[in-house]
This record gives structure tokens, sequence and C-alpha cells, in this order.
């Protein structure tokens, strides 16, 4: 009886183990899926993680404090010279002549002589690369004729762009006094930048390059470049009173992202921050293509000069949708039996609807793409003949 005691008592003894054990890694398993929930890990005060394509914010952290961006000013300065190339009014192969103001900035530079000519090929390249200041508003002053003209120009575009947290004082990010901007601005003036200006990946992704006939030795201050999967930039910054700022873009299967961090500690903390929230959104969503697996249904059309309709989609914007829905996916199309005459193009006559389980995503309008104009007495009487002899 006493042996069998020592069993029962070891047996309890074991099953309570076993139940703290269990306790330990249901309460585990809880936090994981709760910090899961919550987002990843930011040391940063301000971050922000936003989708290219339709620009929706997957996570964000005090992203509307105003705060000194640093360099990461410079991704203004880089889109406004983007928009005159594209537009025509500037070239890469435009010859910009140094400014004694250009010359004299201090900070990150190439250190430009006054009168010294490059083209802005040259200077947008040491721009995105070294953030070169003395670059920056020597591009500046080609655009605008001064700095400070240029940024009235910033502010403007800014104001354009719903930048509603955004007041420039400068084309470079050196410290001035209300020079401010806020993680979720740096997001829109990036999304602008890379959505609408894709070469400038041209020179965001350059690691190592030379100027000056190979005098001069570019290194990316963007360290991502060295090893993150799909990286494609966009800019750094940091000064003693901004931190270290950065807004990082990344691109796989289609789907590009925006990292902004801004105040970070250390410059591995931002870049370690830029990660998280990169691969958070990269685990965690998916851009899909709204498209029906087959042709959209004929219309009938009633006293119409043409019997049938085909519709439209209004739009083929892609969908952001989270991993776990992705496969839960179905579309289901309605219209009407019939329409009748006239029709214009651009009327709506029915709509594709994107559902997740019984959950509508998305509505897409379907359109009619010409026009069919409603059928005359002459015509009908034509027809009737036709039809008769036929």
């Amino acid at each position: 009886m006493k042996n069998i005691k020592n069993i029962k008592n070891i047996s309890v003894k074991k099953i309570r183990g076993v139940g703290v054990w269990l306790c330990a890694s249901v309460l585990i398993l809880f936090f994981n899926i709760t910090a899961r929930a919550a987002g990843p890990e930011i040391n940063a005060p301000s971050a922000i993680l936003m989708e290219k394509e339709t620009g929706l914010i997957l996570y964000e952290k005090d992203a509307h404090t105003p705060r000194e961006p640093a360099s990461v000013t410079k991704i203004m300065t880089i889109l406004l010279t983007m928009e005159a190339i594209d537009n025509g009014s500037l070239s890469y192969q435009t010859e910009v002549t140094t400014s004694r103001h250009a010359s004299s900035m201090g900070g990150s530079q190439i250190w430009l002589k006054e009168n010294e000519v490059m083209t802005v090929e040259e200077m947008l390249k040491a721009v995105c690369v070294v953030s070169a200041n003395d670059c920056a508003v020597a591009l500046a002053e080609q655009l605008a004729g001064s700095e400070q003209a240029f940024v009235d120009r910033m502010n403007r575009r800014a104001a354009e762009l719903g930048m509603n947290d955004t007041v420039f004082k400068n084309a470079t990010g050196l410290p001035a006094v209300g020079h401010v901007t806020s993680a979720h601005d740096i997001a829109v003036m990036s999304r602008e930048l890379i959505f609408n200006h894709p070469a400038i990946r041209n020179f965001t992704t350059i690691w190592m390059d030379t100027l000056r006939d190979g005098a001069s030795q570019l290194v990316n201050t963007n360290k991502l470049l060295r090893d993150y999967n799909g990286i494609t930039g966009l800019k750094t910054g940091s000064t003693s009173s901004a931190g270290y700022c950065l807004s990082a873009t990344a691109e796989r299967d289609g789907m590009e992202l925006i990292a902004v961090i801004l105040k970070g500690q250390t410059s591995d903390t931002r870049f370690r921050d830029a990660r998280n929230l990169l691969d958070y959104g990269f685990a965690s969503y998916i851009l899909k293509t709204i498209k029906p697996e087959e042709p959209l249904p004929y219309i009938p059309v009633r006293l119409g000069e043409l019997d049938l309709i085909q519709p439209v989609m209004e739009s083929q914007e892609p969908l952001l949708l989270e991993r776990s829905r992705a496969g839960n996916i179905r579309i289901e199309i309605e219209t009407p039996e019939q329409i009748e005459a006239p029709i214009a193009i651009g009327d709506e006559i029915g709509v594709l609807r994107v559902y997740s389980d019984d959950e509508i995503l998305k509505e897409i309008k379907l359109l009619s793409n010409q026009d069919i104009s409603r059928v005359t007495w002459r015509h009908m009487l034509f027809k009737i003949l036709e039809t008769a002899f036929l």
C-alpha cells in the first residue's frame, strides 16, 4: 500500500507539472499571437508602412507627429527634379554650374567647387547615393533660380499631396528651426516618387559608383541595399537632433512597400526597424489583380441598333489582401437580363463584386465601352423585311 501511495503521489506531481507546462505553453502562444496581431516590433517613436499601388497603410506608430526628417527631406528635392525631367523642362544631360551658395553646404557632400559643372544625372546620382547637400542645392537653384524659391515649390507640392504635417525650410534637411514633417507625409511623397517616376530606381539601387572620371567614390548610405531581398531604395538621413531616419522601399511578387522610420536611436536600429516593417508587410499581405476567369457575359440590347453589348470593368486596380484570406476570394457578376437602348459609352450596366467568404471586399462598376443608338422605325422595318426574305 505504501508503494502504491508513493506511485499515486508521483503521478499527481507529474500531472501537475504537465498542467503547469501546458498553461505556460498556452500563455506563450497567446502572447505570440497578440504580438503578431499588434504588428512588428518597432523601437523608433514614429513609423509607418504603406503599400505603393493602393496607398493603404498597413502599420503606423505615431505617424503624424511632426519631427525633423534630416536628409530624408531630399525625397521632395528628388521628386521635383524627376517631375521636371519627365515633363521635359530639364534633362539628365543638362549641365549645372555650382554656385557659391551650393558649394558652401556642410554635412554630406561631394565637395563641389564654385563654378564646377556637372550634369543633372551626375548630381542626382550623388544626392541619391551619398545624400550630397551641395548637389541638392545646385539642382534646386537650377530648377527655381534660388534655394528659397525652390523651397517655396517644395511646400506647394507638399500641400498638393496632402502633406499637412510638413513645413520645409531648405532643400537638404540640414537643421533649421521649423523644418519638420511626419512619417505619414514622408510615405506619401515617397509613394509619389516611386509610383510616378520609377526611373529613380536607376539611382536609388546603386550600391557603389564613381564621379569625376573615377576620382570621387560613392557608397550608398542605405545599408539595406547590401542584403535585403527586393530593396529598391530610398533615402536615409541623420542629424544629432533628428536622430536616424529612413524611407526604405522594397518589392516582392509585384508588391512594393514603403517603410518610414523617424528619430531612430542608432543607425542599426533604424535599419532593423525598417526590416521588421517590410518583413511584416511581405509576410502578411499580397497584392492581387482582380480579373474574371472567363470573359464578361454579353447583355441583350432591346430596341438597339446592336443586339448585344459586352461590358468592361471600370478599373483593374489591384486589391490588397491579407495572405490568410487570399485563398477564399470569389467573384460574382451582376448584370440585367437585358438593357434598353440608347446606351452611351461609360454608362453603368452592371457590377462585379469581390468576396472573401460572405464579406464584400470590393465593388467594380461594369461599363459600356460603345455607343448604341435606339433603332428608328425605318431601321426596324428594314430588319423585319431582311428577316422575312432570309
